[in-house]
């Protein structure tokens, strides 16, 4: 029996330059369609006839890129509506989309803004809209104001309780707008300015306290933020033993350990929150 399926062009890389006379703007796009409906007999008989092909759609990418992308969400949000709104065999489309930053150095020169990348994702059934954006690989390190202690031990357990210690991450997060309208640029920067902010400020007994404190403060800060869900890797800090060279190590020298790692995963979420919907799947259940 056939599950849940879909299929898409995954990855279509896209750069939109915007000329005026004095000044150029750019906006640089990893984007990635999924459809899903009545898609049976091209996976029981090789019928294509329900079938838009992902060359299509990677056309369709291009097309609407023409027009301008005021945000990724918007541009995810038409690309959707389309597919489904135009083919009566797709039921559900979702479009997730990965913009890279570049920072400006003059009226057309640019540098990339480092390794942060903002996303998007834009679900659509052919009655109700959901949006969810998010951030990946935003690393943030705190010096100190770190302590972890208190913690189960057991005959395995080596690792020594601390009162100061850097805490760094690399934050993923995602978060879940309750509608599918509104100002998303405006909504990005103040969510990531509220997870800066309480990174910088939370002082941190624990990863898992300061991931609460970022998902509570996108919440305090954006009111149409529903869910917020957020997955952050502990780049672990270990203080070097200079002993052996006759030196002290006063808390100055550190080896940045890559693997493994510790990871925390968590969500934060109105108590009133609507439930998902397809937000968060793509299975048209």
């Amino acid at each position: 029996m056939l599950g849940p399926n879909n299929y898409g062009k995954a990855e279509v890389r896209l750069v939109r330059l915007t000329r005026t006379e004095n000044r150029h703007d750019l906006v640089d796009l990893n984007v990635s369609v999924a459809l899903a409906g009545d898609l049976a007999d091209t996976h029981l008989t090789g019928d294509n006839a329900n079938v838009l092909p992902t060359d299509t759609q990677k056309n369709t990418v291009y097309a609407f890129a023409r027009d301008g992308i005021d945000s990724i969400e918007a541009f995810g949000l038409r690309l959707a509506r389309h597919f489904v709104d135009s083919q009566s065999t797709i039921s559900v489309a979702r479009v997730s989309i990965e913009e890279y930053g570049w920072r400006r150095l003059g009226p057309h020169s640019f540098a990339r803004a480092g390794d942060a990348v903002r996303t998007a994702v834009a679900t659509y059934d052919g009655a109700t809209a959901w949006v969810v954006s998010g951030i990946s690989d935003l690393v943030l390190l705190n010096s100190t104001d770190s302590e972890f202690h208190g913690f189960l031990t057991d005959r395995y357990t080596t690792l020594a309780p601390t009162q100061d210690r850097i805490l760094a991450t690399a934050v993923n997060a995602r978060w879940r707008h309750g509608d599918a309208e509104g100002n998303w640029n405006q909504r990005f920067d103040d969510a990531q300015e509220a997870m800066v902010q309480a990174f910088v400020t939370t002082y941190s007994l624990s990863l898992q306290q300061t991931l609460h404190a970022m998902g509570q403060a996108v919440l305090d800060r954006v009111p149409e933020v529903v869910e917020v869900q957020l997955s952050l890797p502990n780049r672990h800090h270990f203080l070097v033993d200079l002993a052996p060279f006759g030196l002290e190590n006063p808390g100055e020298v550190y080896y940045p350990a890559d693997r493994p790692y510790g990871l925390i995963d968590g969500s934060v979420l109105r108590e009133d929150a609507p439930p998902p919907g397809l937000a968060w799947s793509m299975s048209p259940s």
